[in-house]
């Protein structure tokens, strides 16, 4: 029996707004000790591994930042060569839970077997007791090879109406885990209240630990359709710089439903864990605040602020000063280009602000002043009518994709490394301190070959500065959208 755990890693996380936002969402913000969501998974993924195999789904866009974080894992942890038991499924589109779910088990199953386990986890909960949590994979792994499909519960501390439920039924002898008797939606308050009191339920944490054979075989009889949408799906799978990828209009013609719907609510098999780790599925500012610690004042801080006479406030800041004074149940989260201030009772009215601001085309629904991309990352420095300035760091060995624009040129100082240049017909080699110019409708391409990061300044002039203004000739990273 082979246990590869699944991580799910992806999702816009509009909760978490401006931190997480959909070109950098939750999974990859940064938590107080400095570590990121998806790094705190790979880390308990690993744990509970075999021999250090991890199936990633993800889409291209975050590939290479879970690429990135995974090797900087496997670096301190002075294991470089567990990267190449790493396995990445990458999605044109998001589908849900289940089209991403069942494709990872048809790969498990023709990889590894008929009697390989899958651990499915999302890559943005919050674990930290590693030991209780690898005691119920160990529980639910055993529920799995007995042909159930299992579910960890977590107990209720509070009567949340954010969390789905699952009502337990008879206990499974032999084992700490009950069959499940019926899950329930997001209830009100007041029947969250009962669900607590009455001690049958918990909160349906969204990981599953399943036998891949089984769950396709469940699939069958619970949603054939989306099982033969993925088998379609599946033959079309290409290796590409060891992920793979699948053809888009295939993937896009799978349905989109979780798993849940598509087999948890039907399946004849299944049983809850009785799981005594704790968690965190980090769904808003208010999750996030009880990670800090209080002062005096019930104010918790993460960041440089000063509080005074202010009571009851989270306040999470970078390089700037927050300054609260006189207010009381507020949060307030300070970014390089977005201010969030809010009343702490109002936390899931977060999302409405991402909707606005899609609505109105702009571009702090989705990107950071500072972009990260497979290469590297770019900082605008500044953005305006006539110009476009930013800061580009390229990644040793890192190629741009090769280029041309028909709206705007482009001037490139190098400040620190040494870049390889193709402007027109031209390669050529930039120091610090050099430049070049490239006019409109140039190809062009930017190069690191060196095994240091590369720092420069770009400064763009023309009358329009959007990303859909890159005709790409060339890219070693097959992307379709923008650099």
């Amino acid at each position: 029996m082979k246990l590869i755990p699944v991580i799910l890693s992806g999702g816009a996380g509009t909760r978490l707004w401006p931190v997480s936002r959909r070109a950098y969402p939750k999974p990859f913000m940064k938590l107080s000790n400095g570590s990121t969501l998806a790094e705190l998974t790979f880390e308990r993924a690993l744990d509970v591994s075999d021999d250090g195999t991890v199936m990633t789904v993800t889409s291209r866009d975050y590939y290479f930042i879970c690429r990135d974080m995974y090797q900087k894992i496997a670096k301190n942890n002075k294991n470089i060569n567990i990267m190449h038991k790493q396995i990445f499924m990458l999605e044109p589109m998001g589908r849900n839970t289940a089209p991403a779910i069942a494709l990872a088990a048809l790969e498990v199953q023709q990889r590894f077997g008929d009697d390989a386990i899958m651990l499915v986890m999302p890559s943005d909960h919050l674990i930290k007791d590693k030991a209780a949590f690898k005691s119920s994979v160990e529980q639910g792994a055993k529920l799995a090879s007995l042909g159930y499909i299992a579910t960890f519960g977590i107990y209720p501390t509070s009567a949340e109406t954010g969390y789905g439920y699952i009502k337990a039924g008879e206990k499974i002898i032999g084992h700490k885990a009950h069959v499940i008797d019926e899950f329930k939606e997001k209830p009100d308050l007041q029947t969250a209240k009962d669900y607590v009191a009455s001690g049958n339920y918990s909160w349906n944490s969204g990981m599953f630990c399943l036998s891949a054979k089984h769950l396709l075989t469940e699939m069958q009889q619970t949603s054939p359709e989306v099982l033969d949408a993925a088998k379609k799906c599946f033959l079309t799978k290409n290796i590409q710089q060891s992920a793979i990828e699948f053809d888009t209009e295939t993937f896009a013609a799978m349905p989109d439903i979780s798993i849940d719907y598509a087999v948890m609510e039907q399946a004849k098999k299944r049983a809850v864990v009785e799981s005594n780790f704790d968690w965190n599925d980090i769904g808003s500012w208010n999750s996030m605040a009880e990670l800090a610690e209080s002062d005096d004042c019930g104010n918790r801080i993460e960041g440089k602020a000063i509080t005074i006479e202010s009571k009851n406030c989270y306040i999470r800041s970078g390089d700037r000063i927050v300054a609260a004074v006189g207010v009381d149940n507020l949060m307030i989260v300070d970014t390089e280009d977005a201010v969030l201030v809010a009343h702490r009772d109002r936390s899931q009215g977060v999302k409405d602000v991402v909707q606005f601001l899609k609505a109105h085309n702009q571009e702090a629904a989705v990107y950071h002043k500072t972009v990260h991309r497979p290469w590297g990352s770019f900082t605008v420095l500044e953005d305006e009518d006539d110009c476009k300035v930013k800061r580009l760091i390229v990644k040793p060995g890192q190629i741009l994709s090769l280029q041309r624009h028909q709206r705007r040129s482009e001037h490139w100082t190098v400040v620190s490394g040494t870049a390889k240049i193709r402007n027109g017909d031209k390669e050529f080699l930039l120091e610090a301190n050099q430049s070049t110019s490239i006019p409109i409708n140039t190809l062009h391409r930017l190069e690191n070959p060196t095994d240091v990061d590369i720092a420069l300044i770009e400064v763009q002039c023309g009358d329009y500065f959007g990303e859909d203004d890159i005709e790409r000739f060339e890219d070693i990273y097959g992307r379709t959208t923008n650099d």
